[in-house]
């Protein structure tokens, strides 16, 4: 099934909205965890982690969600489909996981706004989580960025789905 122009355009402006506010989310996120990490201000570091708790509930996660399905309707919806070409396959898998693993980051994110909410946090209290909380958000924006890569560079290789579907399309449009 092939979109409308119309259609077409408006479902590319949401994906790329919504994966571009991805992006930029996740990096405002590293920022927050690292001047979380790194500042000697008490109520900078309090700050840091309330906001990055507000803004990952609630905008990376639906933003996340939103690339999601407004990639699936992509695929769908045009000639590069869901199956036929490995890049396609490659951005789906880098999108479902880093969704899944925000959903499990979630848990660590809120523990630590709960900690800042309620008590001042010196530069040594919980330092290996809050190591974690930048590694984990530079390897996030390193996938979207990746993905981001993947859609605009478009790899060559067919799956084998793909190469069927072609095959099948070039004996029907032969007299």
């Amino acid at each position: 099934m092939t979109m409308t122009p119309g259609l077409h355009k408006f479902a590319l402006t949401a994906h790329v909205t919504a994966s571009v506010g991805w992006v930029g989310a996740v990096a405002g996120g590293l920022v927050l965890t690292v001047a979380g990490l790194t500042s000697q201000d008490a109520q900078m570091v309090r700050a840091s982690y309330l906001a990055l708790d507000l803004t990952a509930r609630s905008v990376i996660v639906p933003l996340s969600l939103a690339s999601l399905l407004t990639g699936l309707v992509m695929s769908l919806g045009t000639p590069w489909g869901l199956f036929r070409h490995y890049w396609v396959l490659f951005k789906l898998l880098i999108t479902v996981l880093a969704t899944i693993l925000l959903q499990v980051h979630l848990q660590p994110i809120s523990y630590i706004a709960g900690v800042a909410a309620e008590t001042t946090l010196s530069n040594a209290d919980f330092r290996g989580l809050r190591v974690d909380l930048v590694v984990r958000a530079g390897l996030a924006l390193l996938a979207l960025l990746v993905a981001t890569t993947l859609s605009v560079y478009k790899p060559q290789g067919m799956t084998r789905y793909g190469w069927r579907k072609q095959q099948e399309q070039r004996k029907v449009s032969q007299p």
